[in-house]
């Protein structure tokens, strides 16, 4: 995969996720030089728009989302647009899009962001007009899927045109630089990896916490729940790049290998594995909110918390539970992991009447990326009473640590890698399926077992039913 994309074809270039994020990261990276002069850039959607519209439409939006310091760039960057309208179901467009981009000879990416029903005919289309040739590589948006059935036939669409090596699954969480720091802190550094395993850890945590409710997401949100939106995809691939072994380097197929290889020795969960809730009216930072279902505007059984705890059957993990924990309308934005370590064996202070907190390891990553490790120290003093003990954390601030280097969001690394044909932060088929055959597991249990979510007030941490549930490991969850 050496050759380089001149030519990017955006697929929903008029929706949220375009606006938001892929019109900022594709003038981020013009504004600093990192695409080729010569990339061209073609927007399609249903939307009615000429070139000059597009790049009006497309101007806005950057206004809009792009930082203060990138406007600059936008005039230059708006000269490389262009716009076909295109109904993807209908397969005649496709030839009008391809006479659009014009010779693909020297390599075209695709980013497709569509509907589960469309990507079928869109694959169609793209191989009846010549747009999928062997200098075409795509990148597929989620949702792939509603579930491992409908995945597979994605996928398998997908597949008759374009080959594994040329499909790029994006999971936007593998592009966040703390993500991938966590591959640096396991790997690049002896003081860890040697404690990385059933002998050292009790447990971890993985929360992935919004104070946001619907947001516009009222079609997909409701078919969907926190199980299928946030569990299936980012908590996953975040359990995978914890508990992964060692790769051999630092490449696509090698770390690939090795996540889907946690993935598959995921335990199934049992009955009392899993907790599911749905909020009702509350506040958020003293601000009302109201409930689910008052938002959706009617009676739903989507659950928009979701509380797991996971086993990882093999050698290093053995006995470790992994706890995950997502949902929406909670006290505060955060995506964070927790390494908890085991206490030590002896304490030699206990008969001086201190008290040894196990060691902790935080993994931020958003808002606030950041690393911090919990020690014990000695309280300053003369001890007369008895020596006493504390937590000092030790913080290594991503943006402090890193002050020069410009903070990139994570959908500029992902459009690049894509435009220059590096897999290793997307995910791979047998990954996406190993994650479909879990998700698929646990929603079979609710439905067998009558699980309903339970109400939990917004701007709580869910229902106490979650509580329970670390709890009765004797475990706190980190808040």
């Amino acid at each position: 995969m050496a050759f380089i994309a001149d030519k990017l074809i955006l697929f929903g270039a008029t929706g949220d996720l375009a606006q938001r994020m892929v019109l900022p990261s594709l003038c981020a990276l013009d504004a600093d030089h990192l695409v080729a002069r010569d990339l061209k850039i073609i927007g399609t959607a249903r939307s009615e728009h000429d070139d000059a519209g597009f790049r009006a439409f497309a101007g806005a939006a950057l206004e809009k989302y792009l930082p203060e310091d990138r406007k600059a760039a936008i005039p230059a960057f708006l000269e490389r647009l262009s716009y076909q309208t295109l109904d993807a179901s209908d397969p005649s467009g496709f030839a009008v899009l391809a006479a659009k981009a014009g010779t693909v000879d020297d390599g075209l990416a695709i980013f497709l962001s569509t509907a589960p029903s469309l990507f079928e005919p869109t694959i169609k289309g793209l191989a009846a007009s010549g747009l999928a040739s062997d200098k075409t590589r795509i990148g597929l948006e989620k949702p792939l899927g509603t579930d491992l059935g409908s995945s597979c036939h994605i996928n398998d669409a997908v597949s008759v045109a374009f080959p594994e090596e040329r499909i790029f699954r994006i999971d936007h969480y593998l592009g966040k630089e703390t993500v991938q720091n966590l591959l640096a802190l396991r790997f690049a550094n002896v003081l860890f990896e040697p404690l990385w395993n059933a002998q050292h850890i009790d447990h971890v945590q993985i929360t992935v916490a919004e104070t946001v409710g619907l947001e516009g997401r009222v079609g997909f949100y409701d078919g969907a729940g926190a199980l299928r939106d946030m569990v299936q995809n980012h908590m996953l691939q975040l359990l995978a790049l914890v508990a992964m072994e060692p790769p051999h380097s630092y490449e696509a197929a090698s770390i690939r290998d090795e996540k889907v290889k946690v993935l598959r020795a995921l335990r199934l969960p049992g009955e009392g594995d899993s907790v599911t809730g749905q909020y009702r009216a509350g506040a958020i930072s003293g601000a009302a909110v109201p409930g689910y279902d008052d938002e959706l505007g009617k009676d739903s059984d989507t659950e928009t918390f979701v509380a797991i705890r996971a086993h990882i059957d093999n050698w290093r993990w053995k006995g470790v539970p992994f706890y995950l924990r997502t949902g929406k309308r909670l006290p505060e934005r955060k995506t964070e992991i927790v390494i908890q370590f085991k206490a030590v064996p002896h304490s030699i202070f206990a008969g001086k009447g201190a008290r040894s907190e196990p060691n902790k390891l935080i993994i931020g990553i958003q808002p606030r990326e950041n690393i911090g490790l919990t020690v014990m120290a000695k309280i300053p003093g003369l001890d007369r009473g008895g020596i006493r003990l504390r937590e000092v954390p030790l913080d290594i601030s991503m943006p402090d640590a890193f002050a020069g280097p410009k903070k990139r969001i994570a959908y500029e690394r992902l459009l690049l890698d894509l435009i220059e044909g590096d897999q290793t932060l997307f995910v791979r088929r047998d990954e996406v399926e190993a994650q479909w055959h879990w998700i698929d597991a646990i929603r079979e249990g609710w439905g067998e077992h009558g699980v309903v979510p339970k109400t939990y007030t917004a701007g709580s941490w869910g229902p106490s039913a979650a509580i329970a549930l670390a709890e009765r490991d004797g475990v706190t969850w980190h808040e």
